[in-house]
C-alpha cells in the first residue's frame, strides 16, 4: 500500500498523533481566552470571570486527572490502543460542541474538566501507541511527533484565539476535533495488543505490514510471548516486582518534576505574563511568534533524538529552561525595585520566555512521553505510564493552579527562580537516576534498570 515500511510507520504515527493538534490547542486554549472570559465585553458569560474562577478553568482538568489516570490507563489492557484513541474524541468532540453555547462560568469548568481528562488520557495513550508500532531504531523520532503536532495545535490557539471573538475560536476548535478524530477509524491495532488477547495471526499480519519482513515480525512475536511470559499482567504482582518499582520510581519523578519547572504556568497564562511585563511588544504579536518558536523546537526535537543520547538532551533542556526562568525573575525583581525598564532589559523577558519554550519543547516536551513509555516493558506499560502521568497531572494542577497565589504572595522574581531551582534539581536527577533508552530494546532497558551488564 506504501512505498515501504518505514513510510508505512510514519503514516500511521502521523494519524494518531493528529488528535494531538486539539489537545495542544487545548493545554494552550486558556491563554488567549482567559484575557476574552476576564473582559465584560468579550465574554460569553453571564459576567466576568474572577482570578478565582480563572485559576480553577486552568487547572481543574490536571486536577481531576490525579484521580481518573490510573484507572483509564488500565483501559488500554482491555479495549486496547486505539479503541481508547476513539473512545477519548467522542468527549473531546462533545465538549467543543458545549463551549460554543457556554453562558455560565461552572459549565465551562466542568467541559474543561472533562476535555482535560480526554487530553491527559491521549498523552498516555499515543505515547505507547506509538512505541509499540514503530521499531527500536525510529521509536525516538516517531515519538517525538507527538510534540510537533501539540505544536501546531497551539499555534493555531495563539494565531486564531486572540483575533477573533471567544465564539469563533470555539467554532474553530469543535471542527477539528471532529476531523481529527475520523482517521483513527482506519488504523491498525496495536501489535502487542492483539498477541496479548490472542490474536497472533492478526498482530503477525500487522507486524509484516509494518516491518516488511514475516521473519522480523515473528522474532517480535518471540520477544512479546517472552515479556508475556516473565511478568503476565496482574496488578499484584506488577506492584511487587523490583524492577518495575525502580521504573515506576524513576519515571514517576521525572514526569512529577517536568511539571514544576515552569514552563506549564508559563504556557497556560502566556499572554497575561506578557501583559504583566508592560513592555513594547504586544502580548498577541509575542504569543504568536513564542508558538512558531515552539513549533520550530519541536522539528527540531526529531533529528535530535536520532543523532544525540536522551539524557544528554534532558540535561541541556533543563539548564536552557534554568537560564530562560533566572532571567524572567531578574527582569521583575528590577522592576519591582522601580527601576526604568529601556534598552536591553525591555526584551529580556521575551528572550527568557524564547529560551523556556524552545528548550522545553525541543527536548522534556518530547522526551517526556519517550521515556514514559520506554521505562516499562510490554506488561506493565499501560499501568506504570498511567501512574506517571497521573503525577505529572499533580505537577500541572500545583503549577497552574497557584501561579497566581504565589506570585502574589511572593512576587514574580522569587517565583520564577523557585522554578529555576528545580531545574537545577530535575538535570542532577537526571544525570544520575535515568538510564540512557536510545537504540535499546524494551528489555535491554529493563536489563540496564536492574543494574545488569547487556550481553
Amino acid at each position: 500500500m506504501y512505498k515501504s515500511p518505514r513510510f508505512r510507520q510514519f503514516v500511521i504515527i502521523g494519524i494518531v498523533n493528529l488528535t494531538m493538534i486539539t489537545t495542544g490547542m487545548s493545554l494552550s486554549w486558556s491563554s488567549p481566552v482567559l484575557v476574552k472570559l476576564r473582559n465584560a465585553t468579550e465574554t460569553p458569560l453571564r459576567r466576568p470571570i474572577t482570578d478565582e474562577e480563572g485559576s480553577w478553568i486552568v487547572s481543574i482538568a490536571s486536577l481531576c486527572n490525579i484521580f481518573t489516570l490510573s484507572v483509564l490507563g488500565m483501559l488500554q489492557d482491555y479495549i486496547g490502543r486505539k479503541y481508547c484513541v476513539l473512545l477519548t474524541c467522542i468527549p473531546k468532540v462533545l465538549m467543543s460542541i458545549l463551549f460554543i453555547f457556554v453562558k455560565d462560568v461552572w459549565v465551562l469548568i466542568l467541559g474543561r474538566a472533562i476535555i482535560g481528562i480526554s487530553d491527559y488520557f491521549l498523552l498516555t495513550i499515543v505515547p505507547v501507541y506509538a512505541s509499540e508500532i514503530s521499531d527500536k531504531h525510529l521509536r525516538g523520532a516517531l515519538c517525538t511527533f507527538l510534540q510537533v503536532f501539540s505544536s501546531i495545535g497551539c499555534i493555531l490557539t495563539m494565531s486564531i484565539g486572540p483575533f477573533v471573538s471567544y465564539t469563533t475560536f470555539s467554532i474553530v476548535f469543535a471542527v477539528l476535533n471532529l476531523i481529527t478524530s475520523i482517521p483513527i477509524l482506519f488504523l491498525p491495532d496495536s501489535p502487542y495488543f492483539l498477541h496479548s488477547k490472542g490474536k497472533t495471526d492478526e498482530a503477525i499480519k500487522i507486524l509484516k505490514s509494518i516491518h516488511g519482513s514475516e521473519q522480523v515480525a515473528k522474532e517480535e512475536i518471540i520477544m512479546y510471548a517472552s515479556s508475556m511470559n516473565n511478568e503476565k499482567v496482574n496488578k499484584m504482582k506488577l506492584i511487587k516486582n523490583t524492577i518495575f518499582l525502580k521504573s515506576l520510581c524513576i519515571s514517576v519523578v521525572f514526569a512529577f518534576s517536568t511539571q514544576l519547572v515552569g514552563f506549564t504556568a508559563v504556557s497556560f497564562y502566556l499572554q497575561t505574563i506578557l501583559e504583566s511585563t508592560k513592555t513594547n511588544v504586544m502580548p498577541e504579536v509575542a504569543s504568536v511568534i513564542m508558538s512558531l518558536i515552539q513549533l520550530f523546537a519541536s522539528f527540531c526535537s526529531t533529528p535530535a533524538t536520532h543523532w544525540f543520547k536522551r539524557r544528554h538532551i534532558l540535561m541541556i533542556s533543563f539548564s536552557g529552561i534554568l537560564i530562560g526562568m533566572v532571567g524572567l525573575g531578574a527582569f521583575f525583581k528590577v522592576r519591582e525595585n522601580g527601576n526604568e525598564i529601556s534598552g536591553f532589559m525591555n526584551y529580556l523577558p521575551l528572550i527568557s520566555l524564547f529560551l523556556v519554550i524552545f528548550c522545553y519543547s525541543a527536548g522534556i516536551g518530547t522526551l517526556l512521553w519517550i521515556l514514559v513509555a520506554e521505562l516499562f516493558d510490554g506488561p506493565a506499560r499501560a499501568l506504570g505510564a498511567g501512574i506517571s502521568i497521573m503525577f505529572a497531572a499533580l505537577g500541572i494542577f500545583i503549577s497552574s493552579k497557584y501561579l497566581v497565589a504565589l506570585t502574589t504572595a511572593v512576587g514574580p522574581a522569587i517565583t520564577y527562580w523557585c522554578f529555576a531551582v528545580v531545574c537545577a534539581l530535575s538535570c542532577l536527577f537526571t544525570f544520575y537516576c535515568i538510564p540512557e533508552t536510545k537504540g535499546k530494546t524494551f528489555n535491554e532497558i529493563q536489563m540496564a534498570i536492574a543494574g545488569q551488564k547487556e550481553k
